[in-house]
């Protein structure tokens, strides 16, 4: 009795598993089919299904609802090509030319190409209505194969592409908009940085004339130009702060990436920044570097850099305080360099403030003078460099600022390249030889300063031209051992004067030193790159306009050698 039980049971278990495959299979092709007719009846996309010639076999409503066209008006009547733009049909076929090394004919076979060799095709086209409007469309073209491989048509999935589009269009609007505020700010900010330059040139240069002349200037004279020149200095930071700043959100500060020695860089910076530490009793310390590292950074920023945490450390410090630089090699490939004071140090809520524009942290009220700009572009332009910058602090101890830089291999013969450097003394007899240094200017307070800077010179003998056409015209006749320019000259621009004379063989030779109040770095890296043997920003600095004049001066007395040289050779 059991046995039979069993083997009623067994049967039964088949003949349920049979009807439940029956129905499984039964609801797949129900599901296939919905799934099947959803994409049929989709409005969304279109549909298009052609025979192996590229005829439309099927039509479906989304089709019908992009393009107007009913079912009826098109299977076996047209081709997918046929409502397409013509020309956009040609250019692919012309495309897939060049592309796969084939001649491709317009039209359909030039649409199916590619998906017939098996390769994925989704290309974007115009669609025409029946109505003759026009809408941009993606296509997708997948190849219908039979069992046995062979092609038997061709599947057209499409989608309105119109509000991509329009989206497209409004952003590339909005970019070439923002493109436009960007370049006009940016000239704007290049004009008032010459504007606002230019009046300060007189102040700054005839401040450090009174305060360097003979016979020296009295104990209340000297109270009133040091305050003179601290506010023009003060007021040229502030210039060149927010002229930065605005070309680094603009993207259109450029920056040249190279080889930098460390050690090059402290050295100047401590030449520059212990003299301000010395008139405030600040004590500095540099590291002793005997292994030459570099950085790949830009030098001049790299210096910007460094000098304002050096500046800042200093400003910022305990009377009688101190100020160290370390470096450590930070792995994996990375040079750390630390700016450590003993000022008073940041609260946390400080910390976290740091690096935001006009943003003094509380020290508004101080007797200390700062833009609250300095820190922003300092961390701006590390970043740009491809470092970090960072701060830690505690307070009543001090703070240490700190940017890490990427390591790099020294640039190939830089040692090489030093000792062929030619060394140029000028003449340090009493006897000194004159030389005519022509200066090209046009506004009457610069050539006054000028003059009377030049008249502390008894190696030089100064004549001026007051636009480009006559400074060209001066140089040819007195032939100068040195020029000066000035960029914006009535007639023609100081750039056009000095390719005139760099193409004349007469004046070619003669050093062009640029001094103007275009002091944009686009604008200094045009001067450079056209020709100008060097390029002085105004306000003038006495010192380096001086050491400036110098390095031209030999530079021409070197050219005069050379001239010399090949001369007697000649002969």
């Amino acid at each position: 009795m059991l046995k039979k039980k069993s083997r009623r049971t067994a049967e039964e278990i088949i003949k349920d598993t049979r009807e439940t495959t029956d129905v499984q299979r039964h609801i797949a092709l129900l599901k296939a089919g919905a799934l099947q007719n959803a994409i049929l009846t989709s409005a969304n996309f279109s549909i298009i299904a052609t025979d192996e010639k590229g005829i439309i076999q099927l039509f479906n409503v989304g089709a019908e609802r992009m393009l107007g066209y009913t079912a009826a008006e098109v299977v076996n009547r047209i081709s997918p090509s046929d409502i397409h733009d013509p020309h956009e049909v040609t250019a692919r076929a012309q495309a897939l030319t060049g592309e796969l090394g084939t001649v491709i004919a317009p039209g359909f076979e030039a649409l199916v190409y590619k998906a017939s060799r098996g390769m994925e095709d989704i290309y974007e086209l115009t669609y025409i209505c029946k109505d003759g409007s026009r809408f941009p469309a993606i296509i997708s073209i997948t190849p219908l194969r039979d069992d046995y491989g062979s092609i038997i048509g061709y599947l057209l999935i499409g989608t309105d592409n119109s509000v991509r589009k329009r989206v497209e269009v409004e952003l590339n609007l909005a970019m070439d908009a923002a493109e436009k505020a960007n370049r006009a700010k940016s000239d704007f900010l290049s004009s008032m940085s010459h504007e606002l330059r230019t009046p300060l040139n007189a102040i700054l240069g005839f401040a450090q004339l009174v305060d360097s002349g003979l016979p020296a200037p009295t104990p209340l004279q000297k109270r009133s130009v040091d305050q003179i020149m601290k506010a023009g200095w003060y007021l040229l930071e502030l210039i060149n702060e927010i002229l930065d700043l605005s070309l680094i959100e603009s993207g259109r500060l450029t920056l040249s990436r190279e080889p930098v020695s460390l050690m090059e860089v402290l050295l100047e910076c401590r030449a520059m920044i212990e003299p301000q530490a010395d008139k405030r009793g600040i004590r500095m310390s540099f590291p002793r570097i005997d292994i030459p590292y570099y950085v790949k950074a830009d030098r001049t920023r790299v210096k910007q850099v460094l000098i304002n945490l050096l500046f800042n450390a200093i400003k910022y410090n305990r009377p009688s305080g101190a100020v160290a630089v370390e470096c450590a090699l930070c792995p994996p490939h990375a040079m750390r360099i630390s700016v450590r004071d003993t000022g008073f140090g940041l609260t946390e809520e400080q910390r976290g403030q740091l690096f935001q524009p006009f943003n003094r942290l509380g020290k508004e009220a101080s007797t200390e003078e700062g833009t609250g700009i300095g820190l922003v572009v300092t961390k701006r332009l590390v970043e740009l460099m491809g470092g970090t910058i960072g701060a830690d602090s505690a307070v009543g101890v001090g703070s240490v600022f700190w940017m890490e830089l990427p390591l790099t291999e020294a640039p190939a013969l830089a040692e090489r390249e030093m000792d062929f450097l030619p060394e140029v003394e000028l003449p340090l007899s009493e006897d000194l030889p004159v030389h005519t240094l022509l200066y090209v200017e046009d506004n009457p307070a610069n050539l006054e300063l000028v003059e009377q800077l030049v008249a502390r010179r008894r190696d030089l003998r100064l004549i001026t031209a007051a636009d480009g056409i006559i400074g060209v015209e001066f140089a040819r006749t007195y032939m100068p051992k040195i020029i000066l320019m000035d960029i914006n000259l009535p007639g023609i621009s100081g750039i056009d004067a000095m390719k005139i004379l760099h193409a004349d063989p007469l004046t070619a030779h003669i050093p062009i030193i640029a001094l103007s109040a275009n002091a944009v770095p686009r604008d200094i890296a045009r001067g450079i790159e056209a020709g100008f043997f060097d390029y002085i920003t105004k306000p003038i600095k006495v010192d380096h306009f001086m050491a400036t004049l110098d390095a031209g001066l030999a530079f021409s007395q070197l050219a005069d050698r050379d001239a010399a040289t090949t001369t007697e050779c000649t002969e």
